[in-house]
């Protein structure tokens, strides 16, 4: 009886000191993505993507969505370590890996991101108030323009645009930098004339702008759309199609860019891996978080691709046979 008491308190012993290992190995790892304003697209696309990563088998972690000043503020998320992974447009993922461009990056570059995939083209919407009786984008001129957020990538494409125009900052009546859901409200009351917002098409924001009735949208095309292309080469043209929002009669033309995935180069190659690996495995829950996120697929996972991938998604593509 004595030796079996000693056995059972030594398997007891035993089981007490694995548990700690044992739990340690159940824990999940928290991550954050940073995403987008909560009227945006990236928002809900970063949320599809936090259940996909939360119910992968072999992925363990848990990843928490943050609401930011998109993309040139998630840029410097990462390069502080203050984001794992982050959503942004691929210019301006393309001037904070080269350090040019833009002034937050200028001679500063993030070194730490990896790219994993691109989304969807993200489109420059123009958005004017009907009564400010804007018909092109030189109509802006001495008007009250919202550029989008102070540092934002939608900022940087709207100076970019009226800079085809021959319009300069100085030329219009007032420049506002707020965010997109203060931009949708100030349109809808008059108090702007027009708005610049970049994402894709169908994003809330938009949706209930024309829901007022009281804007249109803006084309830019022709000459100074090639002009924009030739200048920015990371651009493509795309068409918004009529009836796209509720009273756009016509197709307009506009610059895009595109929405993509990055991640801290720090992170563990598995993690980045399996992470890449669980959202292809789901790809129907990811295409259900909002019509932007169909654009996603295998063969075009890396259209546009401006940066160094991550060496987890290296590592998954080249699985795929989708890289040599």
């Amino acid at each position: 009886m004595k030796r079996f008491g000693a056995l059972a308190l030594v398997v007891v012993l035993a089981a007490a000191l694995a548990a700690p290992s044992e739990l340690a190995a159940q824990q999940r790892r928290l991550v954050t993505i940073a995403s987008g304003w909560v009227v945006g697209v990236y928002y809900p696309l970063a949320g599809a993507m936090s259940r996909i990563a939360y119910k992968a088998k072999d992925l363990n972690v848990r990843a928490t969505v943050e609401s930011s000043g998109a993309s040139v503020a998630n840029a410097q998320l990462i390069g502080t370590g203050d984001a794992d992974f982050a959503l942004l447009q691929n210019d301006i993922a393309y001037y904070a890996a080269s350090g040019r461009t833009l002034g937050a990056f200028k001679d500063k570059p993030v070194k730490n991101m990896g790219g994993i995939f691109t989304i969807y083209p993200e489109l420059v919407h123009i958005v004017a108030a009907s009564s400010a009786n804007v018909k092109s984008v030189r109509d802006l001129k001495g008007k009250r323009v919202v550029l989008g957020p102070q540092g934002s990538g939608t900022e940087q494409n709207a100076l970019q645009i009226l800079e085809a125009y021959g319009i300069k900052e100085a030329d219009l009546a007032k420049a506002e930098r707020i965010d997109a859901a203060a931009a949708g409200d100030q349109l809808k009351d008059g108090r702007v004339d027009a708005a610049f917002f970049t994402t894709g098409l169908g994003s809330a924001v938009i949706v209930d702008a024309f829901i007022s009735g009281r804007v249109t949208l803006v084309s830019v095309g022709g000459a100074e759309g090639d002009a924009i292309r030739k200048a920015y080469p990371f651009y493509t043209l795309e068409k918004i199609p009529a009836n796209t929002y509720k009273g756009q009669e016509s197709v307009v033309t506009t610059p895009a860019v595109m929405a993509m995935m990055v991640a801290r180069a720090e992170l563990p190659e598995d993690l980045v891996y399996r992470f890449t690996k669980a959202i292809f495995d789901d790809l129907k829950q990811f295409h259900a978080a909002h019509a932007a996120a169909k654009h996603l697929t295998l063969e075009t996972a890396l259209n546009g691709m401006p940066i160094k991938l991550h060496p987890g998604a290296e590592k998954f593509y080249k699985e795929k046979g989708v890289l040599k």
